[in-house]
């Protein structure tokens, strides 16, 4: 399942308004933070970092109405710490919402 612009894209349009700058300042801020969160999941080795930065990735992607990406955090709550296949699926989607 590729990234598809929708909710999310609507979402950040709505707290923007009618300001470009505004608009490409939110998608900036919630592009690093995500990009935060997968670094830290590709980084922890306990349980405990593996669910903090899970649970982060999840408000994240809810607060902003990311379906795909709420949809691959609830598989991270899920996995092992370091589990390499939800962390490709991570990366991909943030490839995809980058060239977006």
């Amino acid at each position: 399942m590729a990234y598809e612009a929708g909710a999310l894209e609507a979402t950040l349009a709505a707290a923007a308004g009618e300001d470009p700058e505004l608009f490409a300042e939110l998608r900036a801020a919630f592009l690093e933070s995500v990009t935060r969160q997968i670094d830290l999941l590709a980084r922890a080795r306990c349980d405990g970092n593996w669910h903090v930065a899970a649970m982060r990735l999840r408000g994240l992607a809810a607060s902003f109405q990311a379906d795909h990406l709420l949809a691959i955090a609830e598989q991270v709550l899920e996995a092992a710490p370091g589990e390499p296949t939800v962390i490709r699926r991570l990366k991909t989607w943030l490839d995809e919402f980058s060239a977006a």
